[in-house]
């Protein structure tokens, strides 16, 4: 049994927009009585979704239990960020019941494992379980896993290829160290798609994990709190790409920053960040946008050509400024086109 006195924390992972966020807002929302802090990991200079996370705060995950870690993906920051934020949530006045990491969408979560064996901790935390997102439909699609019959085809005829992308082994590192996976917007999904996004993570998979559908982030908290798992003593069980190495680099992804002018249409944004999904092969676009004529901000969040908006807050007294963060392979960010793109 996992010692009662050490305070659980749950890892969720997965891939850039596959609704991390979304499910940590349900679980705040649904704390079971516990008292919650969280920990969310940005990778870019704005922080969006510390901030969407800090709007949900009451009694039982109050601001000042929620940190935001932009300076890096949070798995080549351990010993500078991570060791020092965790330590400051153990130290809170309100010992937390439970602690939430939110990780960065191309964060490999096996470095992050090895933190928690670190003497300053150990004794006091245990990862009680890892939860890996899934989006359901690109999954299904087989666009963040390779085909494996193929790539064993042409390492037969080319032992010097490389097979895999970048996204490919992040995605792939994730399931690794996954205690559940979810499956999420299983309500955009056909079925076949469900059907087929199961095979690849069998196919991934180095164990049978068990795969659970979602929905709009929710989930009964049950199914994923409280595994017991103490992760960081099963690290041979989770194997990672990057066994081995002394670091995990990003140098393979790369963001941006724009700040654009207030909006007087919606749809041309919109319209303008699907055009960067096709041309520029944006991965991720998400922040904060004013659109003329309406006093509240309206929150943009995209992977590829989806597009979500929605307003969320009043500007209020702060300054009504537009600016989106842009996430793309290191080779595909041309920075001056998609400024000209969104009107930057």
């Amino acid at each position: 049994m996992t010692d009662l006195s050490k305070i659980p924390v749950t890892i969720i992972t997965g891939f850039l927009g596959s609704g991390k966020t979304t499910l940590m807002r349900h679980l705040m929302q649904n704390p079971q009585g516990k008292r919650l802090a969280v920990l969310v990991n940005e990778f870019g200079d704005v922080g969006v979704d510390g901030d969407i996370l800090k709007s949900c705060a009451d009694e039982n995950c109050p601001v000042e239990n929620i940190v935001e870690l932009a300076n890096g993906c949070i798995c080549c920051t351990v010993a500078d960020d991570f060791i020092p934020t965790i330590e400051a949530l153990m130290a809170l006045p309100t010992r937390p019941d439970h602690i939430l990491i939110e990780t960065s969408g191309l964060a490999l979560p096996k470095p992050l494992l090895k933190a928690f064996d670190w003497p300053a901790i150990r004794s006091r935390i245990t990862v009680d379980g890892v939860i890996t997102v899934a989006d359901a439909e690109a999954v299904g699609e087989g666009r963040f896993a390779p085909d494996v019959a193929a790539v064993d085809a042409q390492r037969a005829a080319d032992t010097s290829i490389d097979h895999e992308t970048p996204l490919s082994e992040v995605f792939e590192d994730q399931l690794a160290c996954a205690d559940i996976v979810l499956l999420s917007k299983a309500d955009l999904a056909t079925p076949a798609q469900m059907e087929a996004a199961r095979a690849v993570i069998a196919a991934e998979s180095p164990r049978q994990l068990p795969v659970i559908e979602m929905t709009e982030g929710r989930i009964d908290p049950r199914l994923i709190l409280g595994l017991n798992a103490a992760a960081e003593d099963d690290l041979a069980a989770r194997p990672s790409h990057h066994d081995g190495a002394d670091d995990h680099e990003h140098d393979d992804f790369n963001s941006i920053v724009v700040t654009i002018p207030e909006v007087s249409d919606a749809q041309f944004l919109t319209d303008a960040i699907i055009r960067l999904a096709r041309e520029q092969k944006i991965l991720r676009v998400k922040g904060y946008v004013a659109i003329t004529g309406k006093p509240m901000r309206m929150l943009v969040q995209a992977v590829g050509e989806r597009v979500r908006a929605q307003y969320d807050q009043p500007w209020g007294d702060s300054p009504r400024t537009s600016r989106l963060v842009v996430i793309a392979e290191h080779a595909d960010i041309d920075e001056p086109a998609i400024r000209a793109v969104l009107g930057a």
